[in-house]
């Protein structure tokens, strides 16, 4: 099985941690390494051959850590073109490299998931799933609370005793009151993004219901080679497309399979608190030169040695300094710092 890991995202709910330039998923948020390393640990489990995408302006920083993969693994996009671009890349140099019929599995490379074995059976059991079926198979999280963070898929009958189920439908992030009844329902699983299958049934789906990619598919199998200018080019003249929207929320032939893994999608500080062990006090210090007074359930870090970070009598905080900025901020609006993110960008 061939695993490939999408690492483009720009994580801006993490700032200042997180940047343009070095996105989250080269960040040791968990432990001493990071989200990266720990997604290609996972995937070398799952089979032998790993690809990365990743996007040029932090491919340098990507290959740094993960030395061990020949440079031929790294599919690099010369700028973002969305989810769905990015699977058809990685279809496209697949399809002239590999077997049409080896199951191929698109992973994310910023989750936060400790159970790997679970993982890997559950990648396993999707692609054979996959190939029973000839299916395009997801990977869903069975929820472990009410969440407003997350696209649901909503599951309907079991498959031939495959251990995959027809989608009866995709949601959106839902309202709280819409989130209580998904869990109540029991039906209902997270969408973590995770899609399987081979060459030959991601292509099949594409010419049924999705135009745009398969013309994005066309264009860069009909360059001669991939990876060169000409290639590039081709690439940056595509139009974004979100995998969602363009694929999977048009099929009427997909499958789910319920994973039998913890997971966490680190989205934002608030996110990463409850990832992380604590002190008595519930508190996270991580970095030196940290004076911390009579405070209470927070996240500090602080990233310049020689600088000294106070805190005193707070409580439920984030706060994080670093040389690209200074956060102060509650837990439950943390995730507001992608806002500040944005306009950084937009005025650099």
């Amino acid at each position: 099985m061939i695993t490939v890991i999408i690492a483009g995202g720009s994580g801006t709910r993490l700032w200042p941690l997180s940047t343009s330039q070095y996105p989250k998923h080269l960040l040791k948020l968990t432990n001493d390494t990071s989200l990266l390393q720990q997604a290609y640990a996972r995937a070398r489990r799952v089979g032998e051959t790993v690809y990365i995408v990743t996007e040029a302006s932090h491919a340098h920083h990507v290959k740094e850590q993960l030395p061990d993969l020949s440079d031929e693994y790294f599919l690099i996009e010369p700028g973002r073109r969305g989810t769905g671009n990015c699977i058809v890349f990685a279809l496209d140099v697949i399809a002239r490299r590999h077997s049409h019929d080896e199951p191929i599995g698109f992973v994310h490379s910023d989750h936060n998931i400790r159970d790997t074995e679970s993982y890997v059976r559950s990648l396993h059991l999707a692609a054979e799933a996959s190939n029973a079926t000839h299916k395009v198979t997801l990977v869903g999280i069975e929820p472990i609370a009410p969440s407003t963070n997350f696209g649901y898929i909503e599951r309907a009958q079991e498959i031939d005793n495959t251990g995959a189920y027809a989608i009866a439908s995709f949601k959106e992030k839902p309202d709280h009151d819409t989130a209580v009844e998904y869990m109540q329902a029991g039906n209902y699983l997270w969408n973590c993004g995770y899609f399987v299958g081979s060459v030959n049934t991601f292509l099949d789906e594409i010419r049924a219901v999705a135009p745009d990619l398969l013309n994005s598919y066309d264009r860069l199998s009909a360059c001669s080679q991939p990876l060169n200018d000409e290639y590039n080019q081709v690439y940056l003249s595509l139009e974004d497309l979100v995998i969602d929207y363009a694929l999977a929320e048009r099929s009427q032939n997909l499958a789910v399979v319920p994973a039998a893994f913890d997971w966490m999608d680190i989205g934002n500080f608030k996110d990463l608190y409850f990832a992380l062990p604590k002190d008595e006090a519930g508190n996270y210090l991580k970095g030196e030169n940290i004076h911390a007074l009579d405070v209470e359930n927070t996240y500090i870090r602080n990233e310049e040695a020689g600088k000294p970070v106070a805190v005193i009598g707070l409580e439920n905080i984030v706060v994080v300094n670093t040389p690209d900025g200074i956060l102060v901020t509650r837990k439950d609006v943390a995730a507001r710092s992608g806002e500040v993110a944005k306009k950084l960008q937009a005025n650099q």
